[in-house]
């Protein structure tokens, strides 16, 4: 099960009962964060879901309403003991964007490891210890537990969005395994993933593995103007997270100007992706009440739902 909490839905800056952008996802006791803007703390304070466990940091892009949270956030974790690294993801630019924000906190106890504009997909792999992350280059590795894709988008300055995946093992299938003659010795070892090479043959997962699963897939996208390959990126999401900047159809070419989305672009990506379920989040502050306008979404993509602080949901593998 995949849980994730939206700490902040707001835009350009907070506003009475709504912090700016940022999103927690929790899987198997460890923690990744997409954006910090101000109040994430706050958020992440009233729902008690701690800050030691924060393995990863995903950042959109530099604007302050997506990162000015990031400083407090890194003190505040150094002060409750953690002393392994944290990863921070980012688009262009992140590494220098990063270094000038530690320079509020200098003497945080922990290594920050930046991958900058990453190409390809990132595996990563998660214990008790922590998530790691490296590089893969398989769409579906059963050894990862996490796939982590990004895509470049269209903003005023560099800006990516994210995709998490968790793939599913396919069910052990003894029959497969019995006819292509298998040793039993190695059914775990390839079961979980591995290839293992035995007595001078190379045996693979496939050798024992049943028909492909569905894994669970998150989409978040914020700050762009709709573009072509970001249906292709959410296909298949069970969550799809928008930025949904302007809810009113009227604000389409402010929308234009500052290069955002209104409501009715974001489900028409989420109606052209085949998503499950579209969330907007990342409101104007000039939107006092974004439920108004839920409408303009629903029409398109009807399972359209309105994001507000301390929103949690939990995904789940989807039953065969």
């Amino acid at each position: 099960m995949l849980d994730i909490a939206l700490l902040g839905c707001g835009g350009s800056m907070p506003i009475p009962n709504r912090f700016l952008t940022s999103l927690l996802i929790k899987y198997k006791g460890r923690k990744i964060l997409i954006d910090c803007g101000e109040g994430t703390q706050v958020s992440m304070k009233i729902l008690k879901w701690g800050f030691k466990s924060i393995d990863i940091i995903c950042i959109t892009h530099r604007h302050g309403d997506h990162i000015l949270g990031l400083p407090g956030l890194l003190s505040t974790i150094g002060n409750s003991g953690r002393t392994k690294p944290i990863t921070i993801i980012g688009p262009r630019g992140i590494e220098a964007i990063i270094k000038g924000l530690k320079l509020a906190v200098p003497n945080i106890p922990f290594q920050v490891e930046i991958i900058e504009d990453p190409k390809g997909l990132l595996g990563v792999k998660v214990s008790s210890e922590g998530m790691k992350v490296k590089k893969t280059i398989h769409e579906e590795s059963y050894n990862d537990d996490f796939v982590i894709s990004t895509l470049e988008l269209d903003h005023s300055v560099p800006c990516i969005g994210y995709s998490f995946y968790i793939p599913r093992r396919p069910k052990f299938n003894i029959d497969k395994a019995i006819s292509n003659e298998v040793p039993k010795e190695l059914w775990k070892k390839l079961q979980s993933g591995e290839v293992v090479i035995y007595e001078g043959k190379s045996f693979e997962p496939k050798m024992v593995l049943g028909k492909e699963r569905k894994g669970i897939k998150l989409s978040y996208i914020m700050d762009t103007r709709p573009i072509d390959t970001i249906s292709g990126f959410i296909r298949n999401s069970d969550l799809f997270i928008c930025e949904g900047t302007y809810g009113d159809d009227e604000d389409l070419e402010k929308a234009i100007k500052n290069k955002h989305m209104i409501f009715r672009e974001a489900a028409q990506l989420a109606y052209e992706g085949d998503v499950d379920e579209l969330l907007i989040t990342h409101f104007s502050p000039a939107m006092d009440e974004p439920e108004l306008y839920i409408e303009n979404a629903k029409k398109i993509f009807y399972n359209t739902n309105i994001g507000h602080d301390r929103l949690i949901k939990s995904i789940s593998f989807k039953d065969e």
